[in-house]
């Protein structure tokens, strides 16, 4: 009965008149944390480069409670892709293995039910795309400078500018040239910025240039009251940029205390006039500082300068993405697509801007626990709602299915938006009150395996290889400063955060 029941809605579906099912695109871009987004707010909220993608928390809804299921790129982009956790869809981490493709995914749902789909830019998970009709994807990681581009067909091809540039002129490209103007689309346009390692748009090279930007409070934290755990990862500003890479440096390291082993890959991919340029940019700077590094730095000093050093290019890296949102919004609205075309703003997690000392992710503190997303959809999403219901990236899926009027069916773990969009942004008396989360420990920036459960007030999460739990209460602790699992006073709160952790690992038959 219940698949005799899908068949009917996706004869339904197909039988719907393209006019009448909105169009999808799908703007994904990789580390990109809600503290450098204005509409946010946040420290950067009167500088950080978005007023693009601020225009869409204007003109639709911000989600101020949008959490990833595992904070690292494939396993982000598997969960959204399959609307299921990892131990679920099989990518884990990161490490030595690639997608299924063979496994269902809401693009091949959508391609049934008539819609043609696009995948353009940074895809991150070692198979080939499946489920799209046009792709055109960059290898691995991928490059800021002049980047390659796997075709369909095999190949790859080199296009000279910046990633974030290209990846919006082939969206635009699709978006009136390539697609079958007869069909529903769903475009995924994925950038790469503003991921590691920090290589801006000539434009942008001197943004920001002269100010200091705002430190986090906890640069300097110590990680007391917190598991030894926090001591041990490799992804402190003061100890792991590395000089070239991270840093934009030129020639060798002449100070210990910086990491010596990754090349700045991107200045190797320049053109004679784009090096000359990159020079002349940063040159002074970087002369400047290597001479105030030989006349003494203290580690204070230092680690400050490369906050700014790595806080600036990041931003500069948003800057060239949101320009991009900018051109695509503005083509939609020459073409007469925008009204009947659903935008999204989300990103594969957040990531640490300095807090607790901190740049990368993985671990399930909020600054990096937490992804923006952002949704226009004339008609239906009134404007300017901010959204203070649990949403995770497991729910993207069935939400695109059941905009397109495609069944969802039983084994996806997420839920779709609709209601709680339908709803001013209020989550039904129904919503999900609580998250689960996963991180497997891979040996990437040494921070340990643990997974838990958050309320949005509470969060509880386990290490398995220290048997240690870590709680915090994130209203009264929003910088998740002290754990008080072990205080005598949390006792009840902590017996009942365990027994939500097992509930939940149970619902999603976590292994």
């Amino acid at each position: 009965m219940k698949l005799r029941l899908a068949t009917l809605l996706l004869v339904s579906a197909l039988n719907t008149p393209a006019a009448d099912r909105p169009n999808i695109i799908f703007l994904f871009s990789d580390d990109h944390a809600l503290q450098a987004i204005s509409a946010y707010g946040g420290r950067f909220k009167d500088i950080a480069p978005t007023p693009n993608i601020d225009r869409l928390a204007r003109e639709g809804a911000i989600f101020e409670r949008s959490y990833c299921a595992n904070s690292i790129c494939g396993p982000s982009r598997a969960s959204v892709l399959t609307g299921k956790h990892s131990h679920i869809n099989g990518y884990i981490d990161n490490t030595n293995r690639e997608f299924d493709g063979s496994q269902p995914t809401f693009p091949k749902y959508l391609q049934k039910a008539g819609y043609q789909t696009a995948v353009i830019g940074k895809w991150h998970l070692v198979s080939k795309p499946t489920g799209f009709d046009h792709w055109e994807i960059l290898p691995g990681q991928g490059s800021y400078v002049n980047p390659d581009f796997i075709q369909m067909d095999g190949s790859t091809k080199r296009f000279e500018g910046h990633v974030s540039d290209i990846i919006t002129d082939k969206s635009i490209d699709w978006l009136k040239n390539r697609r079958d103007k007869d069909k529903p689309f769903v475009l995924m346009s994925q950038h790469k910025a503003p991921h590691r390692s920090w290589m801006p748009a000539p434009r942008h090279y001197k943004l920001f240039d002269g100010m200091d930007l705002p430190e986090p409070e906890t640069l300097f934290d110590d990680y007391a009251n917190r598991s030894d755990a926090l001591k041990k990862q490799k992804m402190s500003i003061a100890n792991d940029f590395q000089w070239a890479h991270d840093m934009l440096l030129p020639g060798k390291p002449v100070d210990p205390r910086f990491e010596t082993q990754l090349k700045n890959g991107e200045s190797m991919r320049m053109t004679p006039q784009q090096k000359a340029e990159f020079d002349a940019a940063y040159g002074p700077e970087n002369e400047q500082f290597i001479a105030d590094l030989a006349a003494g730095m203290d580690y204070e000093t230092l680690t400050r300068w490369k906050y700014q050093r790595y806080i600036r290019n990041y931003l500069r890296c948003v800057r060239a993405v949101d320009e991009g949102i900018g051109r695509l919004l503005d083509y939609l609205d020459e073409s007469g697509l925008v009204e009947n075309t659903i935008v999204i703003y989300a990103s594969d997690q957040g990531f640490y801007l300095g807090e607790h000392g901190w740049y990368d992710k993985r671990w399930m503190f909020e600054e990096s626990f937490t992804m923006p997303f952002l949704i226009r959809w004339p008609g239906v999403v009134k404007a300017g709602i901010r959204s203070k219901a649990l949403i995770q990236n497991i729910d993207y899926a069935p939400t695109f299915l059941e905009v397109a009027g495609v069944p969802v069916p039983d084994d996806i773990q997420g839920r779709s938006l609709l209601p709680v969009l339908k709803n001013d942004g209020i989550a039904p008396a129904d919503w999900r009150k609580a998250l689960y989360y996963f991180y497997s420990g891979e040996p990437t920036h040494r921070v340990a395996a643990h997974d838990g459960v958050s309320t949005g007030r509470h969060k509880l999460f386990y290490l398995p290889d220290t048997r240690e739990w870590q709680l915090f209460d994130l209203e009264k602790d929003p910088q998740e400063m002290r754990s008080i699992h072990d205080d005598p006073a949390s006792a009840g709160l902590l017996e009942e955060m365990k027994t939500l952790y097992r509930e939940m690992r149970a619902h999603y038959k976590v292994p």
